[in-house]
């Protein structure tokens, strides 16, 4: 392997010459884990300090817990309180809590239980550059370093001996942690936004489908219809016999699977189907712009097909009727009202499902006036755009951290120190 001018080889791969590379133990202090008080004194757990779990630990800062526990209980059980800026490592249960390499710090004083490891810094390395090094490399450090055979965990004493790099100026550490931590800010932001954009649509949804609201221009009172009167024709669909190959290969129809019905509108599929596969099963060619309605062990999906498809059994082509409009009947299916009802049908067993004969039994109110229908699917519709946009910009976030971390935390951009 070339290692580039001015950089050395590490375990981590290739790093700045002038970085340093030694175990945690040489570079931070404390290595303190925590306890769970005895569950069989109530009034341990009636008290207001805060005690954090290895579950808690997100990537995160923790300024509250789940559960609180009292000072007795801290006294008792002789447990630590941690400083805001402690950082937190799950070192037990890693794999059957699935938090292996997770961490985070500590947002406001608190304790923690046994499955949690603080770690504090000190004059050679600072605890918000390590955040970032154990969130590139945690998971790794686990896999290669955790012992046990039930439950691969970590001790104290494994921990000071992981290794870590970085440089030797705290002052560009915390350059390097800055400049990952304001684009974190940026990404929570947006998520922030992002969730808020979702309860204002589902609270549109609830008003507007509802008729609880009526826009502007329209004064002509709704209709109750059923489920039954909102289609031409539906049917669940149905898969070819797989052992018969025939009905695969070079298969040219497309063959609608749940992981098909995530989005809006499917304009793809991952699966195919032959016409021969067609002829012998229950599939059938579902045509554009119908609803694609999961029925099956996954209930509730909604899609709008854009191109011809078809469907495997638990997944119900839908061809509206002339009475409602396609993009208003997406939303109605998606509308809590409509949720409640087929909740209310479903037949419970091993998966939960719902045929079409008791969706049809479902009482739907609308309005007959498409203008007033086609006037609440566009804010709708209006509204999942700008979510979509949101999330768009949330993920270009998103890719831009990973090379930002991939860059920054090798050494490949180095930043200037003022």
């Amino acid at each position: 392997m070339n290692i580039p001018q001015g950089y050395k080889q590490t375990e981590f791969g290739p790093i700045p010459s002038d970085w340093g590379v030694c175990t945690f133990q040489n570079v931070l202090t404390t290595f303190s884990s925590g306890a769970t008080p005895y569950r069989g004194i109530p009034e341990y757990y009636k008290g207001n300090v805060r005690w954090i779990s290895s579950g808690e630990l997100n990537y995160n800062k923790i300024f509250d817990t789940i559960e609180h526990i009292s000072q007795q209980a801290v006294r008792n059980t002789n447990l630590r309180v941690h400083q805001s800026g402690t950082f937190l490592m799950a070192i037990t249960g890693l794999e059957a809590e699935g938090t292996r390499g997770r961490c985070a710090f500590v947002g406001a004083p608190a304790t923690t239980n046994q499955s949690c490891l603080a770690i504090n810094g000190t004059e050679r390395m600072c605890t918000e550059y390590l955040f970032w090094f154990y969130r590139m490399w945690g998971q790794y450090l686990a896999f290669k370093y955790c012992q046990g055979t039930k439950q691969q965990s970590y001790t104290a004493n494994i921990v000071k001996n992981l290794p870590i790099y970085g440089p030797k100026d705290i002052a560009e550490q915390k350059a390097i942690a800055e400049a990952l931590g304001d684009i974190d800010g940026l990404i929570a932001a947006l998520d922030k936004k992002i969730a808020k954009k979702r309860l204002i649509k589902q609270g549109a949804m609830q008003q507007l489908l509802t008729g609880k609201k009526r826009l502007p221009g329209f004064s002509d009172p709704w209709v109750e219809k059923k489920f039954s009167d909102l289609y031409r024709y539906a049917s669940e669909g149905g898969t070819p016999d797989t052992n018969n190959m025939r009905f695969y290969a070079n298969g040219d129809v497309p063959f609608v699977k749940i992981e098909d019905t995530e989005t809006k509108y499917i304009e793809s599929c991952n699966s195919f189907i032959t016409s021969e596969g067609i002829n012998n099963s229950s599939a059938w060619i579902v045509p554009v712009n119908s609803i694609i309605y999961t029925n099956g062990a996954t209930i509730g999906n909604v899609s709008i097909n854009k191109i011809p498809v078809a469907t495997k059994q638990g997944i119900l082509g839908i061809i509206p009727s002339s009475i409602i409009n396609l993009e208003f009947m997406y939303y109605l299916l998606l509308s809590q009202n409509f949720k409640r009802e087929v909740d209310s049908r479903q037949a419970k067993g091993t998966f939960a499902t719902i045929i079409l004969k008791s969706l049809d039994e479902i009482p739907i109110y609308l309005p007959l006036n498409q203008m007033e229908q086609i006037a609440i699917a566009t804010i709708l519709s209006d509204m999942d755009k700008e979510i979509a946009d949101l999330e768009a910009q949330r993920d270009k976030y998103r890719l831009l951290k990973s090379g930002m971390m991939q860059k920054l935390l090798t050494g490949q951009i180095r930043l200037k120190i003022k």
